[in-house]
């Protein structure tokens, strides 16, 4: 057997020893806390701090809450559709014995209130697009039995290197947690962390599974790539890769730079196994300009290129194209005045092929985008943003403000555009407040999202369904501790 087959079995099962050592582990510190609980602290004199009582009882706990509503109200003869979940999680993180710290954490969700999310719109027969992923996207009809093991992991931390195998919440440029929903991604896998120097940061990845947004399994690689719906080939037809791709896993490679106190630069590269490669060179400014204003800017480079036949031989079934490549382009100038931080962004995907991304591994990383939209599937893309944030310390508040062009092929042209999406404008507008004293720990939060049609052309139901002419709203609760 080859090694590279070799190591995704090795590293399965270590994933599979560690989690029922963990599991132990966990009922082992209930059992410990309920006794310890009925004994009077130990005087510090006498506490054994390398014993594995005091490793748990070093640890900490930290818990989040949830109340999410979120409603769209589609274009005139398109079914709107609304929904209320609430949900809770906790975590738990031992202390750390000889650097080494074990961690744990899961959650639950519940519908309190929504449309009948399984009925599609009578007048396109398209499904619902936004509400349901507060649930469970695999199961619509399962509505109080949504839970999912999030992190199950082993740390280990030394000086300025860290490692961490089992599961986790992703922070990288094309797998994110993507927290727009109740729920983040999650992944499961090896990461390590370096900082060689207080300039340089270095990171590498390897990624055996994925748990999407919106779900409650974890998948491997390429069983993670169409649990969300998959647009049309560049063939016209519907795509026909879910449970099609193969792939031995993903492996991230990237170094950050501070090459000057104003001028920072990141390289990332994104290896999926057997179906594309993703590199990204990107380089941001912050200068100072007077006393109150640094002025911000950025330039990113995206490049992708096929691997093999692009994960299936059968043309009909492969994610990418054989041969197939994209490219993209993106600058960002801005200005920061406190309270203000304001900026004018754009995007240039070229005509050399559509940019293709799991939507289910995470958010794009272009200066352009705003929430409820991706730009994924898309060639020929010209794209220009501007965002504004406006911080009110005093009343313990932000607002922001996102508003967006977005020139797409036309819909009928599938070879650049995957999910047959007309030219939009995008108007987000949202409001947070963090609540004090008694209170601490909870925030409240709006999201306005507004989609319609650029230009005067009409245009069938079957283009503007949860795409355009539309408007989305969201009321958020959170409670952290």
């Amino acid at each position: 057997m080859l090694i590279t087959e070799m190591l995704p079995l090795f590293f399965q099962l270590c994933t599979t020893i560690m989690n029922r050592i963990l599991i132990i582990l966990l009922v082992q510190l209930t059992l410990i806390s309920a006794a310890s609980a009925q004994n009077l602290p130990e005087p510090e004199t006498t506490r054994d701090t390398s014993s594995l009582l005091h490793v748990f009882k070093s640890g900490t706990i930290n818990g989040h809450a949830r109340l999410f509503t979120m409603a769209t109200d589609n274009a005139t003869g398109i079914r709107d559709y609304a929904a209320t979940a609430i949900g809770g999680g906790l975590r738990y993180k031992t202390g750390s014995f000889h650097g080494f710290t074990l961690g744990i954490g899961g959650y639950f969700i519940y519908d309190l209130a929504s449309s009948n999310l399984a009925k599609p719109d009578p007048l396109t027969n398209a499904a619902n697009r936004y509400e349901i992923g507060l649930f469970d996207i695999q199961d619509v009809s399962n509505k109080n039995d949504i839970n999912r093991l999030e992190e199950l992991y082993l740390q280990y931390k030394h000086k300025t290197f860290k490692a961490t195998i089992g599961k986790q919440l992703p922070d990288m440029p094309f797998i994110n947690q993507q927290d727009g929903r109740m729920r983040a991604t999650g992944i499961d896998g090896l990461q390590l962390h370096w900082k060689p120097g207080k300039n340089t940061a270095l990171q590498a990845a390897y990624l055996w599974q994925i748990s999407p947004r919106s779900t409650v399994r974890w998948f491997s690689i390429g069983e993670s790539i169409g649990i969300y719906p998959a647009g049309l080939g560049p063939d016209g037809k519907p795509s026909n890769y879910k449970d099609a791709l193969k792939s031995k896993g993903v492996v991230v490679t990237s170094i950050q730079q501070q090459i000057h106190p104003n001028l920072s630069i990141q390289v990332w590269n994104q290896f999926v196994e057997n179906i594309f490669n993703t590199a990204m060179v990107q380089a941001e400014l912050r200068k100072p300009v007077g006393n109150k204003n640094t002025l911000t800017g950025g330039l990113q480079v995206i490049r992708q290129d096929a691997i093999n036949d692009g994960g299936n031989e059968d043309p009909s079934k492969t994610y990418f194209t054989k041969g197939g490549k994209s490219l993209v382009l993106g600058g960002s100038i801005g200005l920061e005045h406190q309270p203000w931080n304001i900026s004018l962004n754009y995007t240039r995907i070229t005509k050399d092929g559509r940019y293709l991304m799991p939507r289910e591994w995470g958010k794009d990383p272009f200066y352009t985008f705003l929430q409820r939209e991706r730009n994924d599937g898309y060639a020929d893309v010209n794209a220009i943003a501007f965002k504004a944030n406006y911080k009110l310390d005093k009343l313990h508040s932000k607002l922001f403000l996102g508003y967006g062009h977005y020139y797409l092929p036309d819909v009928e042209n599938a070879a650049f555009n995957k999910y047959a999406t007309p030219s939009y404008q995008q108007l987000n507008l949202s409001w947070k407040y963090d609540f004090q004293a008694f209170l601490k720990g909870m925030d409240i939060q709006f999201l306005f999202v507004h989609k319609s049609v650029l230009g005067d052309e009409s245009y069938a139901a079957k283009y503007l369904v949860n795409k355009v002419n539309m408007s989305n709203y969201n009321l958020i609760l959170n409670y952290t501790f």
